[in-house]
């Protein structure tokens, strides 16, 4: 128990010695002040020549763990259970070797309960906001069955394709996003700072502007006039948009249904909430957890409140006996192909076998369909990026095109 109580006020360690061959090395560890290091160290090996507290500045190993620390810890994890190394061993390894100072530290409190006498699951469940059900429940599933390692090469694989997965939407969302986000600055640059300077260039005319070009300094004069009141509205509806999507799970089932009915990107999302409904099922199934339990950890792993609700209707439908087949169809849902493709899995005992090649296929086809919404949207983009900033450019010299006509 003192393991734990070290472990919760651990502080990062910068460290460079000789192993025993005397080759220079370096690392990182976490340990209760200077002394713990260098005792650590040499239980190692290692003759220390230099200890520092890594700095807290602002570029100092980060402070956040992602998805993708949790997925990368699993593989390591596996590898070395799998290579025989004792699970204690195994995560003092890990842990002294990430670099996220953060995910360094939990590592190494999950290590200090299992030397406590804490099962591995019971460990990692006491940190449910990185370590979810299903994977507390696939660990639990590992232990009990005296396969952990296998479990937890299933889990860093479930996990790794399922962060593939939500990469690839972000993908698809955040690049139109980001370029559509540009123009809008550039065009409100152009409003407020150049359109004003051709404006009193024209006051020197003495002849009446192009209805087009009239139309847009009326717009640049409302923007300096109105900006700042315009920009808190934007603001405000922004703020609210992102209030009630965080707060509101109706108004978050409104979003997924409106997104799932969007052209385009659409079918690009409902594929991958299949893929990951299916990937689910078949980790959780072929780790042996029954299918009704099995179905409230694929529920939440959708990533879709839609598919989500549904998920949960069949959950309680096959309580009740109905075949996992029917209760799909039922949801309309389901494309007809992953239904025949789960009956026949159901009907041939190898559902998790069946469930994994339909999560391959639409994991697949998402890569496909996220590189061709690409390749569809650059044109798109570089057509309204043209008629925003072209359309302005052009409105500003109509005017000196029509002088140059009457001269």
């Amino acid at each position: 128990m003192a393991n734990a109580a070290v472990a919760t006020s651990t502080t990062p360690f910068l460290w460079e010695g000789t192993d025993r061959n005397g080759k220079k090395i370096k690392g990182k560890s976490l340990a209760n002040d200077e002394a713990a290091v260098r005792a650590d160290l040499r239980r190692q090996g290692v003759v220390p020549t230099r200890i520092r507290k890594q700095s807290k500045g602002l570029f100092a190993g980060g402070g956040k763990i992602t998805t993708g620390d949790i997925a990368l810890f699993s593989r390591q994890l596996a590898t070395m259970l799998a290579a025989g190394i004792p699970l204690v061993q195994a995560f003092e390894i890990v842990g002294n070797g990430h670099e996220n100072a953060a995910m360094q530290k939990l590592i190494l409190d999950v290590k200090a309960d299992v030397e406590g006498g804490s099962a591995l699951a019971e460990a990692l469940a006491k940190h449910p906001l990185y370590f979810d059900d299903l994977f507390v429940n696939l660990v639990e599933a590992g232990e009990q069955a005296g396969a952990l390692e296998s479990l937890l090469e299933k889990v860093a694989t479930y996990k790794e394709k399922t962060e593939a997965i939500k990469k690839k939407i972000k993908k698809a969302l955040t690049y139109p996003a980001a370029v559509l986000a540009v123009a809008f600055i550039v065009t409100t640059i152009l409003l407020i700072f150049v359109i004003p300077s051709f404006e009193d260039l024209f006051k020197g005319f003495g002849a009446d502007l192009p209805t087009f070009t009239r139309m847009v300094i009326d717009l640049s004069a409302f923007v300096r006039g109105q900006g700042v009141i315009l920009g808190m509205m934007i603001a405000g509806a922004i703020g609210t948009f992102l209030y009630f999507k965080k707060r509101s799970r109706k108004f978050r089932h409104f979003l997924d249904r409106l997104m799932l009915k969007m052209p385009v990107v659409g079918p690009i999302l409902q594929k991958a909430s299949i893929a990951r409904y299916a990937r689910t099922l078949s980790t959780m199934f072929a780790a042996g957890v029954p299918l009704v339990e099995a179905m409230e950890s694929v529920a939440g792993a959708t990533g879709n409140i839609v598919y989500e609700e549904g998920v949960l209707t069949m959950r309680d439908e096959v309580a009740t006996g109905q075949r996992l087949q029917q209760a799909m169809e039922n949801t309309g849902l389901f494309p007809n192909m992953v239904i025949q493709m789960i009956a026949v899995g159901e009907e041939s005992g190898s559902l998790d076998e069946m469930s994994s090649k339909v999560a391959d296929f639409f994991e697949a086809d998402v890569d496909d369909a996220v590189d061709n919404l690409s390749s569809l949207l650059e044109p798109m983009i570089m057509a309204i990026l043209g008629v925003l900033v072209g359309g302005l450019v052009v409105a500003m010299y109509l005017p000196i095109f029509k002088l140059g006509a009457v001269v």
